[in-house]
């Protein structure tokens, strides 16, 4: 009797995990932006599977009147990437193809978005 119990808990504790909604999936890789030290030298920062399909404002360039934005990115993950002039993913925007996308120095970004 006590085993016919442990299955049937078993199963529910399943099918429940089953309907839980799932988190936004995930880009697969690395992005990569640079940013100003505090010294003033430039920084790579490097973001590893960011979320999929949800606005990343970048912690070290979010403040746009006390920062100057980040620039150089470059997209090595699976996905899409739209990087954003504003905090918020707002602003004028440009998109890297996935594995391969980069942007030079002029490029300036303070968000991001993956499509993956």
């Amino acid at each position: 009797m006590r085993l016919r119990h442990a299955a049937v808990a078993a199963f529910g504790a399943f099918t429940l995990l089953l309907t839980l909604p799932t988190s936004a999936s995930a880009a697969i890789g690395e992005f990569q932006y640079t940013v100003t030290g505090l010294d003033g030298r430039p920084l790579r920062v490097v973001i590893e599977d960011p979320v999929g399909q949800e606005c990343i404002d970048l912690p070290e360039v979010a403040d746009p009147g006390a920062t100057a934005p980040a620039h150089s990115p470059r997209n090595r993950t699976d996905a899409s990437a739209t990087v954003f002039t504003e905090p918020g993913c707002e602003g004028d925007y440009f998109t890297l193809r996935p594995v391969t996308g980069y942007g030079s120095e002029r490029l300036k970004l303070r968000s991001v978005v993956f499509s993956g």
